[in-house]
């Protein structure tokens, strides 16, 4: 096509945006910020024309979205044809008003504050289409997530849905690996809570194909198995349906697991606390310069996830909350011995 170029005169039609190469040129021609051009034929979108955009963030579904390239406001003096979308604009006489600097082109594309992307919603997102705060990536909804389309708060991966979750496809909180749903799983397929390895239902199973709960090993249902194909609770080995005895301090009892004296000291150590750790969020005012160097994305989201231990002072619970009936009942449970109680419990005696 034949291009003129014209001085800027004070006529009005219809405002947008247009995006170019760095050196503003765009499909081989030269633009100038402040210059009118227009070209005899009449336009047609994607054939003949000066292609631009009503709206900024939709220019972008034909540009890359490049801090190197130029964006400008424009003015449409001309005819005007639509595309089918009504998103994309042609023109046979346009005017390039003034450029847009990248951090006005951050603003105009995300809803919020310190954004960086497009069709962010919300503080400190990175990426395209999050919402919420902190997030980085893509299509994630919440809180400090990291990846694509996640939901919730603190979920890194793909897919995953909740608090706390590594992985994708993960479904609940504190879940890693792949296709869990519940809480604390690890591995994939798992479903129910602390479960860890491949399709394991239920609690505290570890393995493959466990069900029920507490179970270790493969195809075990029941309750507190470990092996492989067990039925039933508290076995260990192969292809076992019954329950054995409980073994004490090394010692086989005549207990059996469901006996009161069991049920008692398992109830005393269930409160017997547990060291744990959980993920924090720290605002780049608050890092160190050591924490700045280790964790880069913090220029980008505006911190970084922090896993914090808390170290459980067991010793404490022994001495200040259990009580002295307690203390007594333990010490008398057959062939009690305190050194394997410190090595397995963490508690002097």
């Amino acid at each position: 096509m034949n291009m003129i170029v014209f001085d800027y005169k004070e006529e009005f039609k219809m405002k947008g945006y247009k995006v170019f190469n760095s050196d503003w040129t765009c499909r081989g021609y030269q633009y100038e910020i402040g210059k009118t051009y227009e070209i005899a034929e009449s336009p047609k979108c994607c054939k003949v024309g000066f292609h631009f955009c009503e709206k900024l963030i939709d220019c972008f579904n034909y540009y890359s979205f490049d801090p190197n390239n130029k964006v400008a406001e424009i003015e449409a003096i001309g005819e005007i044809d639509f595309d089918d979308t009504n998103s994309k604009c042609c023109t046979n006489k346009i005017v390039i008003l003034k450029e847009l600097k990248w951090n006005e082109v951050l603003d105009m594309c995300n809803s919020g504050k310190g954004n960086s992307g497009h069709h962010n919603s919300g503080n400190y997102n990175s990426g395209y289409r999050n919402s919420g705060y902190y997030n980085s990536g893509n299509c994630n909804s919440g809180y400090y997530n990291s990846g694509n389309c996640n939901s919730g708060n603190y979920n890194s991966g793909y897919y995953n849905s909740g608090h706390h979750n590594s992985g994708n496809y993960n479904s609940g909180n504190r879940n890693s690996g792949y296709h869990n749903s519940g809480n604390y799983n690890s591995g994939n397929y798992n479903s129910g809570y602390r479960n860890s390895g491949y399709r394991n239902s239920g609690y505290y199973n570890s393995g493959y194909y466990n069900s029920g709960n507490c179970n270790s090993g493969n195809y075990n249902s029941g309750y507190y198995n470990s092996g492989h194909h067990n039925s039933g609770n508290y076995n260990s080995g192969y292809c076992n349906t019954n329950s054995p005895k409980v073994r004490m301090f090394n010692h086989e009892t005549e207990f059996n697991f469901n006996d009161e004296s069991i049920v008692r000291f398992k109830e005393i150590l269930f409160d017997c606390p547990q060291s744990y750790e959980y993920s924090d969020f720290i605002d780049k005012s608050e890092m160190s310069e050591e924490e700045i160097i280790k964790h880069p994305e913090c220029e980008i989201i505006g911190g970084y996830i922090k896993t914090i231990i808390v170290e459980a002072d067991k010793q404490k619970w022994w001495d200040e909350d259990v009580s002295d009936d307690d203390k007594e009942f333990i010490k008398s449970l057959p062939y009690f011995d305190a050194d394997i109680f410190y090595e397995c419990v963490g508690v002097r005696v």
